[in-house]
């Protein structure tokens, strides 16, 4: 693919009318009928567990990280006013000690579910409120933000089959583009974290799925802001190459996904024999 490294007003407005807005409950629950790139990724790894939770065998596991996650890309990406309006803050005090009730404490299951939304802890509030703030004070990160679409979806079809992305920001001025927002616990660990969390291979799908719609290819970007002290906030520019050979990987698995439609057939990829032929190193070596 080549970058467009500029957008006419024409491709500009184009690229924002297909991108539409709706609840996160409306985009998840055609997850049925469109791949999405985190299903992609499990088909990579696993036909066969990708199949399984497709049948609806194997619910999908919500967390406390992904609640603070969540959080935290509102408020940076969609601003204070959804952020408040979304989520409700603080917490039920246990009266012997004086202090909030612990999150994962029943106490406070019962206090949230009378709130009618999400509740974050006091703790997970001004973990928000800091990555917010570093994110807001990096120069290169405001700059990206500075205008565009968040949480934009868009639909289209890339090898015969029917996909979706939720787009964490998309912003047409020359040079910013597609932009991803990620939270970790250190950015000394992200760049490997892009590898093992296959960060590419999802920033590809949503460049191609845009592309294939709105018929430019955007440069791709990352928002990386750290959960503990000093939240610190970093930006990386993904070489179109990395990205390129994320998608040759990308269109096989799809490819491969219509032959297991096609045959029923929804391998492991632990079917060889496997030959380990790795001699240990002593104690002091490993």
């Amino acid at each position: 693919m080549s970058v467009a490294s500029h957008c006419t007003d024409e491709q500009r407005a184009s690229l924002i009318r297909v991108l539409t807005r709706e609840p996160a409950e409306t985009y998840h629950a055609r997850r049925g009928e469109c791949l999405t790139s985190h299903r992609l990724a499990e088909f990579r790894s696993c036909p066969l567990l990708f199949r399984r939770k497709e049948m609806g065998l194997i619910p999908e596991r919500d967390s406390h990280a992904f609640l603070v996650g969540r959080a935290g890309h509102m408020l940076i990406l969609e601003g204070r006013e959804r952020y408040e309006a979304e989520y409700a803050v603080g917490g039920p005090i246990n009266p012997r000690t004086g202090q909030p009730f612990g999150s994962n404490t029943k106490a406070f299951a019962a206090w949230a579910e009378k709130r009618g939304k999400p509740v974050l802890a006091d703790t997970d509030a001004a973990m928000v409120e800091q990555m917010a703030a570093s994110v807001r004070e990096h120069l290169f990160a405001r700059e990206l933000l500075a205008e565009g679409v968040a949480e934009g979806v868009v639909r289209g079809r890339m090898g015969g089959v029917l996909c979706q992305a939720r787009l964490d920001w998309v912003n047409p001025t020359d040079g910013r583009g597609l932009v991803d927002l990620k939270t970790t616990d250190s950015l000394d660990s992200f760049e490997r974290h892009i590898d093992s969390f296959q960060y590419l291979h999802q920033l590809a799908f949503y460049r191609a799925l845009l592309a294939s719609v709105g018929g430019v290819v955007l440069p791709v970007h990352i928002i990386a802001v750290e959960k503990r002290e000093p939240f610190r906030c970093g930006v990386w520019q993904i070489a179109p190459r990395c990205l390129d050979a994320a998608q040759a990987e990308n269109d096989r698995a799809i490819e491969e996904l219509v032959r297991c439609r096609e045959t029923g057939r929804w391998p492991t990829r632990f079917e060889s024999l496997r030959l380990y032929d790795r001699i240990p190193l002593p104690p002091s070596q490993s």
